[in-house]
Parts: structure tokens; sequence; C-alpha cells
């Protein structure tokens, strides 16, 4: 039987039983043992046209707050959960009742000070919008006049949000226990994530930096992210700049051409914001866009991002490319290094045909028909089937484009999503080996070898005391130790030349092609000093390696 020991949340778990025994969960409730659990039976209220996972969303939607964010971070995982039950996740609503303006009213006092009048000239008592964490308040600052909006998180809620995640912990460690079938969601690592996730939410700062650095890569103006004001803003409070604009679900109604530059421009700034900035909007939904006059695009509610790294970019374009190229054998290989398998471990074969068989599929679909997000799932289908685990961020960006793909179907279901990402997977491709690339890759490589050139002999020197000293559990000499660390400089300082010629050789190159002046023998006259000097380096090399009769 599961044991709730604090007496403080006993009357909550006795909530959560009492309504998984009106959904019908009988099965769940008879492993509880739960005392008069015959009783809870006869009370299961459940309606006869429900399929078990529209009972799940039910159960955590009555469930409250923490239940309700459980199945939206839930619905971000399509790598662990089957499709339908991400589909009716995903129509999780976290709108609640609003609190009454007093306790709002003493939040903001709380961390500007009173009066509240003070702060903002303007300031409506009823609110906009009113969620689980937190609920949002129009108003106008009194020191700029700017119109503004106060994100106030709802007053006790981290201490409720706290209790409700102790005893979801409690519960997924129950369930991955005493039914096996469940074991391959990993309940208790999902509910580790949701506490992390949820109490970062909770922490507005946070927010008030993600949308500081979305803001920072903006290049145009069809997309905006709203100004947040630090000095006004705290754990529990965000005042931000207010964005006057539709609801994306709205922009159905508008003109064919207006719907198709929304969709582009989402699709674009979502693509963007993964493929190019490295991050991104976690949650890149309907209702997290607003749209404005002029067509912009605002995204809103930044309190879930992705990141991802230069590396993990160029490993997704080398996904892509072999999607692209039907290539089943890269796909795999790729995937099983990403998922940091060992190819021992699976049989490759079985994944490769399956990889093969969505390719065919997918390459039989016209490209102005291929749905990008139905393409993803069923390949998160083929991973999570092998059991391998792609890394978390990987997970929300392929979540984040599905969202994204969704959202612009659903403003313009016309829309070739294929071609309009196309020119910016062209693009990271090209900076992955433009010339300022290719030399930031030379230079980390060079320090890495000077550095090893600095501290190898340091190194064996050390090793070598400690096998002197009886260390490492035996005793071992090295006999003409001075001539092996000798031997080891020679040929660090040997790579050491090489890679310096070869960056001389590219370096040069670059400056040849520019015509900067002045020149010399008709080219500019650093490169061609450059050349000179690599020629002298290159040839001084072979010189040494022929000497010593070390090839």
């Amino acid at each position: 039987m599961l044991q709730i020991n604090d007496l403080k949340k006993i009357k909550r778990f006795n909530d959560i039983v009492l309504i998984l025994a009106k959904y019908g969960f009988d099965e769940v409730l008879d492993r509880l043992d739960m005392p008069g659990a015959d009783l809870l039976h006869k009370i299961s209220s459940v309606e006869e046209n429900l399929d078990v996972y529209q009972r799940i969303c039910r159960v955590l939607e009555e469930l409250g707050p923490t239940f309700i964010k459980f199945g939206q971070i839930m619905s971000l995982r399509p790598d662990l959960l089957p499709e339908e039950l991400l589909r009716e996740l995903e129509k999780l609503q976290d709108e609640v009742a609003p609190i009454s303006y007093n306790e709002i009213e003493q939040v903001i006092v709380e961390y500007l000070g009173p009066p509240i009048s003070k702060h903002f000239s303007k300031f409506n008592s009823e609110p906009l919008a009113a969620a689980s964490l937190s609920q949002v308040h129009r108003g106008r600052l009194r020191s700029s006049d700017e119109e503004i909006v106060v994100k106030v998180q709802r007053p006790g809620i981290e201490k409720n949000i706290l209790s409700d995640l102790d005893i979801l912990e409690s519960i997924s460690v129950f369930l991955d226990l005493q039914f096996e079938e469940l074991r391959c969601y990993e309940l208790p690592e999902i509910t580790r994530t949701v506490r992390k996730t949820l109490l970062l939410e909770l922490d507005f700062t946070r927010e008030l930096d993600n949308m500081n650095i979305a803001r920072s890569y903006i290049e145009n103006g069809d997309v905006y992210i709203p100004k947040a004001y630090k000095e006004l803003s705290s754990k529990k409070l965000l005042v931000m700049e207010f964005f006057d604009g539709l609801k994306f679900k709205d922009i159905t109604a508008s003109s064919d051409s207006k719907r198709r530059r929304v969709a582009e421009n989402g699709l674009h700034a979502a693509t963007k914001q993964i493929l190019e900035d490295g991050f991104f909007h976690a949650d890149p939904h309907p209702g997290n866009l607003l749209v404005g006059d002029e067509l912009q695009l605002c995204f809103i509610d930044w309190g879930m991002v992705g990141r991802l790294t230069d590396e993990d970019r160029f490993e997704l374009i080398d996904l892509l490319g072999a999607v692209v190229d039907k290539d089943s054998r890269k796909l795999t290989k790729n995937f099983v290094r990403i998922c940091a398998k060992k190819q021992s471990d699976i049989d490759l074969k079985k994944v490769e045909r399956s990889f093969m068989e969505l390719l065919d599929r997918y390459h039989s679909i016209p490209i102005a028909q291929m749905n990008i997000g139905n393409f993803l799932i069923s390949l998160l289908s083929i991973l999570r089937n092998f059991q391998l685990k792609l890394p978390n961020e990987y997970i929300i960006m392929i979540k984040a484009l599905i969202t994204a793909d969704g959202a612009a179907r659903l403003a313009y279901p016309d829309l070739n999503v294929v071609e309009e990402i196309k020119s910016q997977i062209h693009a990271i491709s090209r900076k992955r080996y433009s010339p300022e690339n290719v030399w930031k890759n030379i230079k980390g490589s060079l320090g890495s070898i000077l550095a090893i050139k600095r501290e190898l002999p340091l190194q064996l020197m050390s090793i070598v005391e400690k096998i002197e000293q009886g260390d490492l559990g035996f005793t071992f000499r090295f006999e003409q130790l001075e001539k092996l660390v000798k031997s080891l400089e020679n040929a660090s300082n040997r790579l050491t030349i090489g890679i310096i010629t070869g960056a001389i050789i590219i370096g040069s190159s670059m400056i040849i092609t520019t015509g900067v002046k002045p020149f010399l023998f008709g080219y500019p006259a650093l490169g061609v000093i450059g050349y000179l000097i690599s020629v002298v380096l290159g040839l001084w090399l072979v010189v040494t390696i022929l000497r010593d009769k070390r090839y």
C-alpha cells in the first residue's frame, strides 16, 4: 500500500483516490490496497463514452493546477507517450476562476511597496487572463505613461504545488513498481522533470531573462517579444509591455493572403529560433501567439524554453539531410549516436528497416502535402519502440517543431511547410562550413594542442611519481624517461607547427579572395606573405622528419 505519512497531505491524497474512483481506475485502487476499496468502486460514475486517455485528462483537470501542469509537460514528451494520449493532453486548459483584486493588490504592494497608485496611473481590477499559477492585469505606468500588463503569481500557490509534487512523486514511484506495463513511460523521471520545470516557472525572473534573450535575437519587424521591466519585476511579479493584438486562432477569419503571411511568419520564427539561434520557445501553440495590426507575430509566456548548442544544430542538419536523401542507414547511425546507445545493444537492421519504411511512406507523398508534425511523431514512435532515448533538449525541440507546424496549418492549411523552411536549413548548412566557422574550429583545435603540449609532460611525470610511490597498487619504474618525454615534446611540436601552417594557408586564402590592398605580384600582400611563411614552415617540417627518419 502507498504510504502518505504527512497528515496535511492525507486529505489531498484522499481527494486523489476519490477522483480516481470516479473515473473508473479500479485496478489502480486495487493496487493501492486502500481500506474500503469496495465502497470506492461503487461510487464510480465515469461516463461510458470516455476512453482511457480522456478519463486520464479528466482526472488531471479535476485535481487542479499541479496535475494540469503535469499533463501539459507530459504533452511535450512525444518520445514516451502514445499519440492518442498526447492529443488529449494538449486539450488541457490552464484556465481557472480569477482570484479577488484585493489578493492581487497585496502581492503587488508586497514587492513594489504601497500604494499601488504610486507605480501605476491605471490598473484594471478585471484580469485579462486567469491561469492556475498566475493571472494577468492591464495597466499604465505612472513614470512613463506606457501601457503594460502585470503577471501576478497567485498567493500561496507555491506551497500547494510543492505539497502536490511530493504526493505526485510518491504515486509515480508506486505506479512504476506496481504496473510493469507503465515502466516504459518512466513516470518517476517525468515527475522529477515536472518538479524542476514547475519550480522554474514559479520564478518570474527566469521568464524575464528568457524574454530579454529572445529579444536580442530579433532581426526584423515580423516577430515581436514584449519588453520586460526588470526594475518593477520580481520572483512573483512580472511587468511587461502591452501588445495590442488578436489571438492567433482568431486570424482564421481573415483573408487568405493575411492568413498565409501569418502562418509563414510563425513557421519562420519558430524554425529560426531552433535552427539559427539555438534558443527557442518550448511551446509555441496558438494560445501563446498574438497577431498585431501589421501582422506582427508576438510570442508570449516564456516560462519554458529550449536551448541547442552549435553541435546540436549541426547534428540536426545531418538528420534532416539523411531524411531528404532517404538514407536510412545514416539516419539509424546518427540516432544511435545521439541517443548514446551502444550499437551492440540493439538490432540495427530492425531499426534501419523501420526507418526505411517511414522514409518510403513519406517520400511517396508530394512535398506540398507532407505533414512535418505527423512525420516527427512517427519517427519518435520508432525510437520509443526500440528504447532509443533522445536527450531532453532534442525532445523539446521536436515538440516545438510539431507545435509550430500545427499552428501554421491552423492559420493556413495549404501552407507548404517543407518549402518554407528549406531556405533556413540551407542557411545553417552554409554557416557550418563558412570560413569564420572553420577558422573558429581551427583556433579551438590549436588551443587544445598547445594545452596538451604544456600539460602532457607534467601529467606523465605525475603518473610516474604515483607509480613509484605505490599509489596504484604496484611498483613500476620507467627507464630512460627523459628520452620518452623528449620524443613526446618533439611530436607535439611538429603537430602544432602542422596545425599553424594549415591555419596560415586558410587565413591567407581568405585574404586573397578579399582583394585588400596593398598588392604584391598582383595579389593582396598579406595573403602572399602568409603563403610564403606557410611554405617555409612546411618545408622545414618535411626536412626535419626526413632527417630524423621519423616516417
